[in-house]
């Protein structure tokens, strides 16, 4: 069939990648993003529809700009005749400024998924708003995933992305491409929504794959533009260091079936390791600047991790000092459990313990998997096999993600085998 390429397959990944690029597009376009995204879905729906039967045609990308852009033209005419002024407007507004672009009209030399990343980050909003409303547009993740990544309940989170809407639309606050001043304001919060969806690229909080890969292939993709754009930037450098040393184990984590492989047992032949001297290389350039952000602490814990030839070659002591410095920057729930786990490295299971503990009084933990799965671990490492059983078995109940809860069902049974 002409003017289409090879069909279905590659389908469903195409419109995750387009996603935030079409939007983008149609948001710069016509300004309103709550209708835009709604145009967009209905955009996205036709394509799940039809692409299947008919192909995916030869400029995908246009081809859903141009269906979102025909219902912002019907959005936008119902909106004139509800409030009476559709004659008057269409004689204002030439009607070819309400087309799509052709197939071809492609904005060749945009990037409308990190002008979109920034546009998101609006001044109307506080940060966490932006970033939800950003991980939602740009990373495609549902709502249930941004609360996972904030520990807020889904139903909280719902709310917070609805209220972000809002908030934008009645601050008369244009939803534009910002200037280079207000791109460097709003930068704190494009690095943070970088970081989130990386994260749920790498681990999945939920469903049957371990990793997406999509994602956090578009996150570097993301950050390494901007840090192209920001040289200069500690943190930008930072955070792509991290993400590259962190992506360099990601063949070595799971097994022929998809099964989870944790890292004291990943076969680091595996690993990247042109994305290894990358990262090293970028972070060690970045370091030697002076001031340093958490981004680049995590990516130097990130280099003690790869540059260790096995994991018994660990330089644990360093990666505790590290810890020690970012948590005293950052009030993080998840960098506290990190530190723990270091801790219990250098100074013994029940060191470790002891400060869990201490993080069962925060209620951003409180009844999260990950602190009875680093609770089960030390308990093993301590010989408390029972209580190591326990826990596993209470982690494998609480995650939401399936290779997870199957790794850790299996350590409870090695352990209950061991009997």
């Amino acid at each position: 069939m002409r003017g289409l390429v090879s069909p279905a397959p590659r389908a469903e990944h195409l419109l995750r990648s387009l996603a935030p690029q079409v939007l983008g597009a149609v948001v710069r376009r016509y300004g309103d993003f709550a209708a835009s995204e709604d145009a967009v879905q209905e955009a996205l729906l036709a394509a799940a529809l039809q692409w299947p039967q008919q192909g995916v045609p030869e400029h995908p990308r246009a081809w859903l700009i141009q269906v979102a852009a025909r219902r912002m033209t019907d959005h936008i005419r119902s909106e004139l005749a509800r409030r009476r002024r559709e004659a008057e407007a269409l004689r204002l507004t030439p009607e070819d400024e309400w087309l799509a672009p052709a197939p071809d009209a492609s904005d060749v030399g945009q990037d409308d998924a990190l002008i979109l990343l920034f546009m998101c980050c609006h001044p109307a909003l506080t940060p966490p708003s932006a970033i939800a409303l950003t991980l939602r547009a740009v990373g495609g993740l549902s709502t249930a995933e941004i609360a996972n990544a904030f520990l807020v309940p889904e139903a909280t989170m719902a709310q917070r992305i609805s209220r972000a809407k809002q908030r934008i639309r009645d601050s008369g606050v244009p939803f534009e491409i910002p200037d280079p001043h207000e791109r460097g304001e709003r930068l704190a919060s494009v690095l943070h929504v970088l970081y989130l969806i990386f994260n749920e690229g790498y681990v999945s909080s939920a469903g049957e794959r371990l990793q997406r890969e999509d994602l956090a292939q578009e996150a570097i993709r993301l950050a390494r533009e901007v840090q192209r754009g920001l040289p200069q930037d500690g943190e930008a450098a930072g955070l792509l260091a991290l993400m590259l040393l962190t992506d360099a184990r990601r063949e070595a984590r799971s097994g022929p079936d998809g099964e989870l492989i944790p890292l004291e047992a990943q076969d680091r032949a595996r690993w990247d390791r042109r994305a290894i001297a990358e990262g090293v290389a970028l972070i060690s350039r970045t370091l030697a600047r002076g001031a340093v952000g958490p981004y680049q602490l995590q990516a130097a814990i990130a280099a003690v991790h790869d540059e260790a030839q096995r994991y018994e070659d660990t330089d644990w002591a360093q990666i505790l000092a590290l810890y020690g410095l970012l948590l005293r920057m950052s009030d993080n729930p998840m960098v506290a459990l990190n530190h723990a786990i270091a801790a219990a490295m250098v100074h013994g299971p029940a060191h470790g313990l002891a400060r869990l503990r201490e993080l069962d009084a925060d209620p951003r933990l409180s009844g999260h998997y990950r602190l009875d799965a680093v609770r089960a671990h030390l308990h093993e490492r301590a010989g408390e096999r029972e209580a190591a059983i326990a826990c596993y078995r209470g982690a494998a109940m609480r995650t939401a993600s399936i290779p997870e809860r199957d790794y850790l069902r299996r350590q409870a049974a090695r352990l209950s085998e061991q009997a």
